[in-house]
């Protein structure tokens, strides 16, 4: 019985040291991974645009994470049409593709819902490339349900004017977001075939995941499995959804081997508040963001974010070489660079009141990001006449709202405050690459 006991003591701790072991490796992964996102590359003087003769060879529209709001992948469509039906340069788009999450729990109606959406917005002869979503791979029969209703397999190869468009679902693996080796095989294999046939030109590459590391949500929200593929090959182009952080983000960009694209949600957001993921602020439920994706026949990609909801393109990127990874300008180490403090303009007010719900709202001037830049959140904090504090809060900035409103607007609260008391605001702004205003105070009487 002593010698049982004894052998089942040290395969125990055999596996809990394979345990720590493994973590341990993956946290040095990890740790440098990351370190490289943030030294690679140059800091550039300017970033690049497209120039005015820029004519595309192929126009794609990208979007994901609907969850059964189907009214707005029929938008995106719609909209896309009315975009590009009478474009003077290249007129049309030339396929749409969905990077997974149509679905909420990956019921057969779910599918039947997305599908007839699509069939009565798609054009006939417009391709529609589609992968399944950790959603859809609630329900075990996810590949059965999605080759009845779409008429193609979950992974598939597209060449389309001379580009390969690969899109991949893969196959659920022990949790919702990771896929198994033999559908990232299917993947590396699709990808060494691209290649042969690229000619200097991009390969577009669309799945549901992040890959880890890369793009705004995807240290939580990504799979580093992605990673050991992509970086073999200089002139991908990759674009995923999964995480629900918006694409309006600058860092939804990202490139160090390759170029990964984050193209936020068309039904919620989920942003991050230093550092902690899972927030949801006012206006979270206004998400309706789409991609637009063009390249010419030189091999130059030009990417563009869309919001739905105030017809505004809101992010334009333009990559002048694939195939060279020196060249590469959209690096957290040069985004950063070119980030700046956001600045608080002169004269700037803050206001307290009351609105419908009866919670106290602090009102006042946003500050100013750097161009092609955004605010991401505020330091906000209130003190009494006697200089005692009395609410101190982290708020994420609504950038993600494209709207007319040029004040930030935050709930603190039922009893914060007191009506006809005047009371002090301290307020920082803090950029998406961490770059902080000064603080400036403002005085208010509560309405």
């Amino acid at each position: 019985m002593k010698k049982a006991l004894k052998k089942t003591g040290k395969i125990i701790g055999w596996i809990f040291f394979s345990i720590i072991a493994l973590l341990a490796v993956l946290c040095i992964i990890t740790l440098c991974w990351g370190h490289m996102q943030h030294i690679r590359g140059s800091v550039t003087e300017t970033f690049p645009t497209a120039p005015a003769d820029f004519t595309p060879a192929i126009r794609l529209v990208t979007f994901n994470d609907s969850h059964n709001q189907n009214e707005t992948v029929a938008d995106a469509i719609d909209t896309s049409y009315e975009l590009f039906d009478a474009d003077p340069t290249y007129p049309g788009v030339d396929a749409f593709v969905y990077n997974g999450d149509f679905s909420s729990v990956g019921f057969e109606g779910d599918y039947e819902a997305f599908a007839e959406t699509i069939h009565a917005h798609v054009r006939e002869e417009t391709p529609f490339i589609n992968v399944l979503g950790n959603h859809e791979f609630k329900q075990k029969e996810y590949n059965d349900l999605f080759r009845k209703h779409f008429d193609q397999e979950p992974n598939t190869v597209t060449e389309i004017n001379g580009f390969t468009c690969i899109g991949f679902s893969g196959d659920r693996s022990l949790t919702e977001w990771t896929f198994t080796p033999s559908s990232l095989k299917w993947l590396a294999d699709s990808l060494k075939e691209a290649e042969k046939t690229a000619d200097g030109k991009p390969v577009f590459v669309f799945q549901h995941p992040h890959p880890w590391g890369t793009v705004y949500g995807s240290t939580v929200w990504g799979t580093p499995q992605l990673n050991v593929i992509f970086s073999k090959y200089s002139n991908v182009v990759d674009f995923s959804g999964h995480s629900h952080f918006p694409m309006s983000d600058p860092r939804s960009i990202n490139q160090s081997l390759y170029t990964a694209v984050g193209c936020g949600a068309t039904r919620t957001f989920e942003l991050d508040n230093n550092g902690i993921v899972g927030q949801h602020p006012d206006g979270y439920d206004k998400a309706a963001e789409m991609c637009v994706v063009e390249a010419d026949d030189a091999g130059r990609v030009r990417i563009r974010g869309y919001d739905l909801n105030s017809d505004t393109y809101f992010c334009d990127y333009f990559i002048e070489n694939v195939n060279d990874r020196d060249s590469f300008v959209y690096t957290y180490k040069n985004m950063s660079a070119h980030d700046a403090a956001p600045v608080f303009a002169e004269g700037t007010k803050a206001t307290a009141f009351r609105n419908e719900e009866g919670e106290w709202v602090i009102s006042f001037d946003e500050a100013i990001p750097a161009e092609g830049y955004i605010v991401h959140e505020y330091k906000v904090t209130i003190k009494d006449e006697n200089g005692k504090k009395i609410f101190s809060k982290n708020f994420i900035n609504d950038y993600f709202v494209f709207d007319e409103d040029d004040t930030a607007d935050f709930r603190i609260g039922t009893d914060t405050l007191e009506s006809g008391r005047t009371y002090t605001l301290l307020v920082r702004a803090e950029s998406a690459y961490h770059k902080y205003s000064g603080t400036v105070e403002l005085s208010f009487t509560a309405q």
